[in-house]
């Protein structure tokens, strides 16, 4: 029975890969302070606090056949590699393509890299581009075989961004009723479920795979997106589109957060960060992505068993979005 060692394991990616590689028969061990979530079912927990003292002492003298590390603080990724080195079999991190110098052309692995952080910044996520950089180099010190997943937009059922899951949501809660939509030009979207992006990394350490990936999905445009969540969700009212800068004057966000147009990225005809990365590897290395509507199914599912209704923490109010398409009509 594989073991596997996740550092975090709690929250979303970390928990989805510890529920996959339990049902596939592996032995497996969560590292983390347990405040995001509970482990998946028939995961072991190791309370630690890796801002403390030697976190790492109990699982620092067993040996691993794969250790999955998620963190995005440097300090955190450089002590955990060094306290595992010689302990584990295969290392993956998870990276972003976020990491890459900003580009229009498609670009593959080795492709130039931001600047990374300094090796000892405590980073918010104003800092997370440069700081994933740091992360691998501080992995590759301690860990020179790692595989780095550097992964695009991820999506799926239990987002705790709610980036993605706003769309579906707000599609339902429209109906025939108008919806706040960014005009083009927009940079285009690279999505990859999560269930899918877990089960390729289970594959990857079977398989012993090393190295960066581009863990994307195709490029696409955002209105496709659109389009699609209009159509699951059974949305036939109209479509309200304001140029961009029209929604920026108004104070609404692109990308996350609140009052935001999430997974919207103003084209200004500069690069962009994400939307422009090569999957080749991906999926030469075992990647099966599901079609995207299947995936806006289980979210608009998941939306609607908690209430499509419910404040979000991603994106525009609906009275929000209403005062703003008024505002838009009356010119």
């Amino acid at each position: 029975m594989p073991s596997l060692l996740i550092l975090g394991g709690t929250a979303w990616l970390g928990r989805e890969t510890a529920a996959q590689a339990i049902a596939r028969g592996w032995d497996v061990t969560c590292l983390a302070r347990g405040v995001s979530g509970v482990v998946a079912p028939g995961a072991e927990l190791i309370v630690a606090d890796r801002d403390a003292s030697s976190p790492y002492r109990d699982v620092a003298a067993r040996d691993w056949d794969a250790v999955v590390e998620v963190s995005w603080q440097p300090r955190h990724v450089r002590e955990a590699a060094e306290a595992l080195e010689g302990r584990a079999l295969h290392w993956t991190y998870v990276s972003s393509v976020a990491a890459y110098v900003p580009t229009r052309t498609v670009v593959a692995e080795d492709a130039p890299l931001r600047e990374p952080v300094l090796p000892d910044a405590v980073v918010d996520t104003s800092q997370y581009d440069a700081a994933k950089v740091r992360c691998e180099l501080e992995t590759l010190r301690a860990q020179p075989d790692a595989l780095l997943v550097r992964a695009g937009v991820i999506v799926g059922p239990g987002d705790p961004t709610e980036r993605f899951a706003y769309w579906p949501r707000r599609a339902a809660l429209a109906g025939d009723g108008p919806m706040l939509v960014p005009a083009p030009p927009a940079h285009p979207l690279q999505l990859v479920d999560v269930r899918d992006l877990a089960a390729w990394n289970l594959g990857a350490i079977e398989a012993g795979v090393t190295g960066p990936v581009n863990a994307v999905g195709e490029q696409r445009a955002g209105l496709e997106l659109i389009e699609l969540v209009r159509e699951v969700a059974g949305a036939h009212g109209p479509l309200v589109r304001p140029a961009a800068d029209w929604l920026l004057a108004r104070g609404v966000r692109p990308w996350k957060g609140a009052d935001s147009l999430p997974l919207w990225v103003p084209d200004d005809g500069g690069p962009a960060r994400t939307g422009f990365h090569d999957g080749t590897r991906f999926r030469d290395t075992g990647a099966v992505r599901r079609p995207l509507i299947e995936t806006v199914r289980d979210v608009l599912a998941e939306e609607r068993a908690l209430g499509v209704d419910r404040p979000g923490t991603a994106g525009l109010s609906r009275e929000r979005e209403l005062a703003l398409i008024a505002e838009f009509k009356r010119g």
